[in-house]
């Protein structure tokens, strides 16, 4: 009885949408020449390219062009954190044979770097943190699988609202223990979601491993998402160093201006992370690496010999024009809101990408992923006059973890793994020097109308 009603109400509702769906369409459409009169900034974005400034941060910095005389002028690629060259990062903790991400995670969430013994009382308090409540793990995770991880990873942030005494405390102490926690427990959280789903939903083996005090974020999460727990140093060291340069993108990307947004309402934490997530999840933030790999895969399968540049050129041409792919006319994987000459997350990942493929015996893929970047840069400077056109990070992070064995079903998680001290810390800014909550303006197209009694329509 309950299906058949259930069943019959979902008929009901799709012949309602599928009648009413023309006045949805056509009563939500806004001419696109509205928004050049009205002099609105779509995607808070000048005309020239340049963001509208809605806000102040002391956490990061993302450059990729300078303003002389009123006019945008491309320049090489920076990303700093607090102020600190996230290229100088990187290259101490690969001379030092360290992993970094935890350090990263400290100097963004407090302004400085740590100290030795900072840093270590730091990642110990990581290693305890980690460990979930059975109750958490069963029935928060493991009862109720879901088919994209993205979408589990905000309900188990979620959820953790429920397990603290106090969670709308939003003083900073609170706020900053809080934070600490969701660092340390988000790549648990990714990692147990992933093996329920692929248990569940994919009916393959189940492996729940616990966390292991003296790992790295990395090292973690490799361990946990591999059913033997097995890796390398090697494998370990560019997950890190995906993980430091994803860490943090400046306080205008839309999943941090998400949470920047939610936090000025006065929410609690967890609700202001969690739309985080929801925003990164998007295929044009976060799930941009995947539609890269996809992307690949086509091109792979309408080009059979990789290494013929003019051959990937003519596709990659069919591309631009959406007559391949998906339609959409984008090269995923190339450019950028704000850099131009250069993204230096994708000039220090697809170094180490290189270094692994030779130690993975994936050479021609690599090079395929290239040849996309070179031609992709002669098409915008034949076919547009552009030289300010660049590699992003989604290209390469997505070779990055299939080298590593990784599922696409984790590409964009870890992502969020990545972004949560950035979120975090961004989070707590607002909370502490926001003052207001976040309400720009829009301009109304209706005209006025009188109500019509329900009798008289």
């Amino acid at each position: 009885m309950t299906n058949r009603n259930s069943n019959g109400a979902a008929n009901d509702k799709n012949k309602l949408v599928a009648r009413l769906y023309k006045f949805a369409a056509e009563n939500n459409h806004i001419d696109p020449y509205l928004f050049d009169y009205y002099d609105v900034k779509r995607g808070l974005r000048n005309k020239d390219g340049t963001g509208v400034l809605v806000g102040l941060t002391q956490v990061g910095d993302v450059q990729g062009y300078v303003l002389e005389n009123g006019k945008k002028v491309p320049v090489e690629g920076r990303l700093r954190y607090r102020g600190i060259d996230v290229e100088d990062i990187a290259e101490a903790c690969q001379k030092e044979k360290r992993f970094g991400f935890e350090e990263v995670c400290f100097l963004l969430l407090f302004g400085k770097l740590p100290t030795r013994k900072e840093l270590d009382i730091f990642c110990e308090i990581l290693w305890k943190s980690r460990y979930l409540e059975n109750s958490f793990v069963e029935d928060v995770i493991l009862k109720q699988p879901s088919k994209n991880i993205m979408n589990k990873l905000a309900r188990c942030i979620l959820s953790c609202y429920s397990y603290e005494e106090n969670p709308d405390d939003l003083s900073v102490n609170s706020v900053l223990s809080r934070c600490i926690d969701l660092i340390a427990q988000v790549p648990v959280f990714v990692a147990y979601s992933y093996m329920a789903k692929r248990h569940y939903i994919d009916h393959e083996s189940l492996h729940i491993h616990l966390p292991k005090e003296d790992h790295s974020t990395a090292e973690c999460l490799l361990h946990m998402i591999r059913p033997d727990c097995s890796f390398t140093r090697a494998e370990a060291e560019i997950l890190d160093l995906a993980l430091i340069l994803h860490a943090e993108h400046g306080g205008g990307n839309n999943s941090t201006f998400v949470t920047r947004v939610a936090t000025s309402s006065g929410t609690d934490t967890y609700s202001a992370i969690a739309a985080g997530v929801g925003a990164l999840k998007g295929p044009k933030h976060g799930g941009a690496n995947i539609k890269v790999e996809e992307m690949v895969e086509n091109i792979k399968a309408n080009v059979p010999n990789w290494e013929d540049e003019k051959a990937v050129k003519e596709y990659l041409e069919k591309i631009l024009d959406k007559e391949a792919f998906d339609g959409a006319g984008l090269i995923y994987g190339m450019g950028h809101a704000v850099y131009t000459l250069s993204d230096p997350r994708a000039v220090l990942l697809k170094k180490k990408a290189e270094e692994l493929a030779r130690i993975k015996n994936m050479e021609n893929e690599f090079h395929l992923y290239d040849t996309i970047e070179k031609m992709t840069k002669e098409l915008f400077a034949e076919r547009k006059g552009r030289k300010d056109i660049c590699a992003n990070v989604d290209l390469y992070s997505g070779l990055v973890y299939k080298m590593l064995g990784i599922p696409k079903d984790l590409y964009t998680p870890i992502f969020a793994i990545a972004r949560m001290p950035g979120w975090c810390a961004h989070s707590l800014e607002e909370l502490i020097s926001g003052g207001k909550i976040i309400r720009p303006a829009y301009r109304t197209l209706f005209q006025i109308n009188k109500y019509k009694p329900l009798s008289e329509r």
